[in-house]
Parts: structure tokens; sequence; C-alpha cells
């Protein structure tokens, strides 16, 4: 073979055969490369001298009679031959050697860019099925370097993921909007890009983590809103994603159903908001992510609507449904400013008699009581172990009513004749919240003198949050980006200045994220009142 041209096909000369059985193994730099050579009694290999783990030099690895070679710094092992990891994580490069006229040879050409993107897809898949956030990390920073969209890894993380959600949708495919709304933003550089798609696939990850399957059914009917709504309400999974498969069929894309699934998400106090927040993440992500991401995305937010608790049906909020029944129905308006005081009967009464308000200004008010309850939550109900389970409440039960508010203006705005529904399921978090607030919190202390470079410090901060539970964090981001579309946007109105204070507190206060103490003093008294 010809020297010149071996070179130009990739192959490089690295040493001598005499030199490297000499040493046994050693440490040669072609082009970019640092390579590590080894002599062993089945050939010479070749592989990247730096393990794929943390870096270390394999070349000071440990190398056994099987061709196993030891990383001796995390114990990661790799075989020789093929680089199979066989303790560890990621795959080990190994590269062609040959042997000519006594001199090692090694063939250093790269796969293309196409063929290194479909390698990291797989590797991408095996770190997350580990829940191994570096490995997430790496193989992200690869799909980057090797020129492809870092897109393509959120479509595939909810390819993957999609059917291990055993009740549908969880805050993993929600917040996954929020962070690529970020990602989107001007000026990002590669390290943020990269920390937003790891957030979303890694919080994916851990979310589906050792889930098995749960399969959609195949079935097919046509596609009937009326029945489609009617399974949801008889909570038969089967029947309404039959007609969902019926929709697909016919043609229907999430824009054509999304009324309906904005109704059936509002058709009860469905899981303390999450079913309508999780409807305009679902539209928000299909938007960003395109056709391919819309099949598997809207049978598992089918699949948690089915499945959402009603929290309508408990006492607490029993009256919510004679509320909705009274909405605007003719008599003498309640006042709104005393939604301030109002529990959560008086709540629903104060905005059904107000049912022929315009519903800007029943939301704006609405909105503005539900953020002085965030700035007034009465942090006791977060840090005491002493009180019963119906007084557990967090950060989280309050930023709810927020993302939430949202989500109702949005839909709303598209669907006015669901604003009956939202703008009383906004009176119940007002009034549900009233009992875990702290009047001595004043708007003074936390007020937000410059709104625009807030929530430019907010989001920088998330960039390195420090948050090792995945809600918590995501709880953040979407609070502020959901205040920060609310103040631009013009619908907080006067209640803006009242919503950054209280968005501000909840920012910059620690939280607590387990509750070891409280946890088990509850389990007691409540083993000790079983019959």
């Amino acid at each position: 073979m010809d020297d010149a041209k071996s070179v130009t096909a990739g192959w490089q000369h690295a040493t001598s055969l005499a030199e490297l059985e000499a040493k046994g193994a050693l440490v040669v730099r072609l082009g970019r490369k640092q390579l590590a050579l080894f002599a062993t009694r089945d050939g010479i290999f070749a592989c990247n001298n730096r393990c794929p783990h943390e870096g270390y030099p394999l070349s000071e690895g440990t190398l056994d009679g099987a061709c196993v070679l030891t990383c001796n710094w995390h114990n990661w092992k790799f075989d020789l031959r093929d680089g199979a990891n066989l303790l560890g994580g990621d795959k080990l490069r190994i590269y062609p050697v040959e042997l000519r006229d006594g001199e090692v040879w090694v063939e250093i050409a790269d796969p293309t860019p196409a063929e290194r993107r479909r390698t990291i897809l797989e590797n991408l898949r095996h770190a997350m099925e580990d829940n191994e956030f570096d490995r997430m990390a790496r193989e992200i920073a690869r799909y980057a370097d090797a020129g492809g969209d870092l897109l393509d890894l959120v479509r595939a993380a909810i390819d993957w993921s999609h059917s291990r959600l055993e009740f549908g949708w969880t805050h993993a495919f929600a917040g996954a909007a929020d962070w690529l709304a970020v990602h989107d933003e001007p000026g990002r550089g590669l390290e943020q890009k990269l920390i937003c798609i790891l957030e979303i696939v890694g919080y994916i990850a851990d979310t589906v983590l050792r889930e098995p399957e749960y399969g959609f059914t195949d079935a097919r009917l046509d596609y009937d809103e009326a029945e489609f709504l009617a399974a949801i309400e008889r909570q038969d999974e089967t029947a309404a994603m039959a007609r969902l498969n019926g929709a697909f069929e016919a043609g229907y894309r999430f824009r054509e159903l999304e009324r309906a699934l904005s109704a059936a998400a509002l058709a009860h106090y469905n899981d303390f908001g999450h079913s309508l927040i999780y409807v305009r993440a679902c539209g928000r992500l299909i938007e960003r992510l395109g056709p391919e991401v819309e099949r598997p995305l809207m049978r598992t937010l089918l699949r948690s609507i089915v499945y959402a608790t009603r929290e309508d049906l408990i006492p607490e909020f029993r009256r919510y449904a004679a509320a909705l029944q009274a909405y605007g129905a003719d008599g003498e308006a309640g006042d709104l400013g005393a939604l301030d005081d109002a529990n959560v009967n008086r709540a629903l009464d104060l905005v059904a008699s107000n049912g022929r308000t315009a519903p800007a200004t029943l939301y704006a008010k609405l909105l503005a009581v539900n953020a002085r309850r965030l700035l007034e939550f009465d942090l006791a109900y977060d840090m005491r172990s002493d009180r019963a389970v119906t007084d557990n409440a967090s950060w989280l039960d309050l930023t709810h009513a927020i993302t939430f508010g949202a989500a109702v203006r949005t839909q709303c705005v598209r669907f006015p004749e669901l604003w009956p529904q939202a703008l009383l399921q906004l009176a119940c978090f007002s009034g549900r919240n009233l009992r875990f607030i702290d009047r001595k919190q004043r708007l003074e202390g936390w007020r937000i003198p410059d709104d625009a470079r807030f929530f430019e410090g907010a989001i920088d901060r998330m960039f390195d949050h420090g948050i090792d539970d995945y809600i918590v964090a995501i709880h953040l981001l979407k609070t502020v980006m959901a205040a920060r579309e609310e103040v631009r946007g013009g619908a907080a109105g006067e209640a803006a200045p009242l919503l950054l204070a209280a968005v501000n507190r909840y920012f910059h206060t620690p939280l607590k994220e387990k509750h070891l103490r409280r946890t088990a003093r509850q389990a007691i008294a409540f083993v000790g009142k079983e019959g």
C-alpha cells in the first residue's frame, strides 16, 4: 500500500513494533487525537487514551490477559477488542491497527457527522436508561459537536419515554416547554443551550427510570367530540384513546383537538390545575418540535387527563358545581374586593355572582389575589414538623395558581366558553390558600423596580440553580416564566407589582425539599388511628 495514499485515507504511522513491545503500552499523538497503544498476546490495539467517563489516561490503567482494560480511577472496564463497556457506561473508541514492515499504523479517520449523530442518539438513550447525568451532558455536547440540532435529542427523549408514564404527563414534559422557551431566546450560547436540553432529558430520564412500557390501545373509533369527552368523564382510557386514534386517522391535528382537550382539562378542578397547564404545554411543544412529537405527546396527555384527580369532588371544593351553575345569573354582584379574605366557598360565590363582569377583569383580580397569597405564604407551613397532613403546604402549592393562571388566559382567550370553569377554579386556589398565609409580609420589602432586570437575573440563575430535585427546580422556572408572560403581556394589569414581588420572595427564599421529621410523625399518627 502506498504510504501517501494511506495517510490521505486516514492511516497514520504511530510507532515501531519494537518500541511498543518493549514498553507494553505507549501514548501517541496523531493530529488532535491522543491514543493509547497496547501490545497483547491477542495483537496490537489502539484506543482513545482518555477514559470516556472523566478523561483520565487509560495508558495508566490495568490490562488483563483477556484484553479487558480497567481505568483505575473509577473502575470502568472496557473490552479492547471492540470497545464494549463491561462496567461503567460509555463505550470506548477503538481504532483499526495494521503492521507494515515492523511499523504500527493506525486508522484515525472519523465517521461522518451523520454516523456520529446516530451513535450519539443511541448512547444518549443508554445514558437516560441509567439516569447518569454526566453521561447525558457529554452526549449532548457530542451531538452539538457533530453538527446536530439539539432539539433532535428532545424529540428522541419524548419518543423513548412517553409510553413509560403510567398515568400520563408529568412536569418532565411540561417543564420542557419552558426550558425550550429559554433555549430559544436570543443570545444564548452553547453552554446555556446545553443546560436547557440537559434539564429536559435529565428530568425525563429521572421520571421514567426503570419504568416498563404502558401500552396504548390501537383500537380506532370515529372521532366524535361529545363521545370523546364522555369517555374521559367515565375515566375510560381505552374508549377515549380509540376516539383519539380515530381523530389521527382522519387527519386531525392538535389545534383541531385543542378545544376538546381544554374542555376536558377544565371539566373538573383537575389535579390541582395541572391538566390545563399540560394542555397548554403540549401545544407549545408541538409547535416548537414539529409533528413527529404530536401523537406521543397527545396520547400521554390524554392518559393524564383521564386519570387526573378531581379535586372538586372532595368536601373542600364541593360548592364548585353549584357556583358553576349559578355563574352569571341575575342577581346582585358581590364585592370583588372581598376576595382577599374569602375562603373557598365565599370566593366561589363572589366569582359566580360577578359572572357578567368582563372575564379579563375577573382574571386580573383573581391573579392579583393569588399573587398576594404567594407573597404572604407562611413559611411555618413548609418548615414545621408538628402539623397534620391536611396542613401540609409548600411554595409549590401556591405557585400552581400563577402557572395555572397563565394557562387559563391563553386557553380561554382561544376558547371563551371555558372562562366560567377556569375563573371559578382560580377562586378555588385563592380560597384554599387563604389559610396558609402570613399577613405580616409586605409588598415594599419585595418590590421590583426593574422587571426586565429581575427576569433576566432570575433566568440567569436557573442556569446554575443547584437544586437536586427536578420538580423543585422546574417550579422556579415555570413560575418566573408565567409571571414574565403575564406582566409583559399586560394581563396582570395593576396587579403586576404584586405579582413581581411575590415571585421575587419565592425565588429568594430557601426551599425545604425533604420533610423527614414531619413525614415520620404523620406516619406514626396515621398508624395510631388505624382500626
